[in-house]
Order: structure tokens, then sequence, then C-alpha cells
């Protein structure tokens, strides 16, 4: 299972009733952050998961509205009696970044740790497989995509049928061979298909891009900016290089995902409601993010 938190909706500013745009993400036990603005520590405070187990946080790019809040939100893990080490992911530049942001937050009970994950990489991340695309922004700007892989199922029938003892079937479930009295059985012997997983995408402060579609490829939940929900904006989408509410759902419907959830809305953007219609004419499934809107990802029965 995979829980997601969407901490604020809000481009540029915060506002009252309205955090900057973040994502929390909850998986075995383990947190991980998608942005950082300013204040976002307070809304993932009114959240309730805790700091602790924050062990990523992934920006998208530095424009403040989705950093400014990193040295609060570091000093905030440290208080919680975080000793392990943490990472941050992002774009070329992060460790100046992250650096000039620790003018602030020098002292730190854990270590940190800056990585540029390259386009086409898959790194391990909080129990998760994360890969990186980047996007159409004024800067480097990277979205995201979060794997929880699932494991082949095991099948209890072809292990009995091959005499293997029962307390080696947990090696089995793990991919690993075993040996026993001199035989010798592969996990392929027992194992079934494999199965998909779940994954979430992340893709804020971007025009759309040719690549995005497969990048979203099929995720069971989309979150993706739309700064403008009236057509009319689109030469403010085009000229600053965001998205309105109908491509954001294109986007959605392209990649072939399950769900979308709409975020970073522009400050002026005071009624989004008003555009939800037009992007679910699009894609039916499209849903509009408000603060602390959550959702559990769960694997299909299968």
């Amino acid at each position: 299972m995979l829980d997601v938190c969407l901490l604020g909706t809000g481009g540029m500013m915060p506002l009252p009733g309205r955090w900057l745009s973040s994502v929390l993400v909850r998986f075995q036990g383990r947190l991980l952050l998608l942005d950082c603005g300013e204040g976002t520590q307070i809304s993932q405070k009114a959240v309730g998961w805790g700091f602790k187990a924050l062990g990523a946080i992934c920006l998208s790019h530095y424009h403040a509205d989705h950093v400014a809040g990193l040295p609060g939100m570091l000093l905030m893990v440290g208080n919680s009696g975080r000793t392990e080490p943490l990472t941050i992911f992002g774009p070329p530049g992060l460790g100046r970044v992250v650096a000039g942001l620790r003018t602030i937050a020098p002292e730190l009970p854990y270590s940190v740790s800056c990585v540029e994950p390259a386009p086409g990489q898959v790194v391990e991340c909080q129990g998760l497989q994360l890969s990186a695309l980047p996007l159409d922004h004024a800067l480097p700007c990277l979205a995201y995509a979060l794997e929880a892989p699932r494991a082949r199922p095991f099948l209890p029938e072809r292990a009995q049928a091959l005499s293997v003892p029962v307390q080696l079937w947990s090696r089995l479930q793990r991919g690993e061979a075993v040996e026993w009295a001199g035989r010798r059985v592969a996990p392929d012997e027992v194992l079934g298909p494999p199965r998909p997983g779940l994954r979430l995408v992340y893709a804020t402060d971007t025009r759309p891009t040719p690549e995005l579609p497969a990048f979203v490829g099929g995720a069971d939940l989309f979150v993706c900016e739309a700064t403008y929900g009236d057509p009319a904006d689109m030469p403010k989408a085009v000229e600053r290089k965001h998205m309105t509410f109908a491509e954001a759902a294109h986007l959605a419907r392209a990649g072939q995902a399950r769900q979308v959830w709409l975020t970073h809305f522009s400050p002026a953007l005071e009624e989004p409601q008003r555009y939800l219609d037009q992007a679910q004419a699009i894609f039916p499934n499209t849903v509009l993010g408000y603060d602390h809107l959550q959702t559990s990802l769960r694997f299909a029965q299968t």
C-alpha cells in the first residue's frame, strides 16, 4: 500500500487555506516528500504522519515556492529525533542550492546527501524505485516517478510437487535459489508471472512535453500542475511555462493514468472548481486537488 497526501495546492505564494504545492508519500512506514515550499512543515504537522521517518526529499526545481521551506523542514526532522541519513534529489545545481538554504540550518543530527538523478536512471529511495524526467520550465525542472515493486506470486503447489522443505519456501519467495539433500530449485520454478506494482507520477511547473505521456506510463495516480483554469489564460501558460486544466487532463489521458490530481493553482485562481468540468470532459477521472487530500494506492487483487 502506498499512501499519498497532497500537502498543498498553491503556486507562487501560500494563501490562507492554500499551502504551496507539495506531496507527502508513505510506504512501509517510511516517508518521502515531493517539493518543499514555504510553510510545508506546518501542513505536514497538521496531517499527523510525523517527521522522523522522512528520509528523502525530491525537489522539482529551485523557484522559491518549491524550496524555501527546506531549512525549516530539515530542522523539524532533526527535532523529531532522526539520526539516520536523509537524501535530497533535484536537478543540476542541487548542491549549491541546498548549501545556501542550509546557511540557516547548519547543524543537524543526521547527514544530508544530494543526488542529481540522470534521465533514465532508476534509484532506490525509501523502498521505492525513483526515476526522473526533464521538463520544460524557466529553470531546469524534473518530474518524478515512484514505483512500489510487487513480488511475483509464490506457488506452493509447485514447491510441494518438487518436495521443497517448507522451511526453505521463504528464501524462494525472496528470489533465492535453495539447495538440500543434493537437490537445487531455482525461484523461477515456484514463482508465478510478474505482477504490476504501484506507480505515482508528479509533474509540476512545465509545459506539456512529448516525453511526459510515456513517463506517466499508466500511473495509478498522476499529480499534475494545472496553474490556469480559464482557457483564455493559455497565453500566460505558454509565456510562463505552465499548464491549463485542459492540458493536464490531456496528459493524463495520453499517459493512460488511472486518476489525475490537479494542483499548483495560480494565486489569481480563487475558484478552481469552476473549471473542473472542462478537465473532466477530457479525462473523467480528474480530481481537483485541495490541501490534505489523501488516498491509499493498493495492489490489484491477482
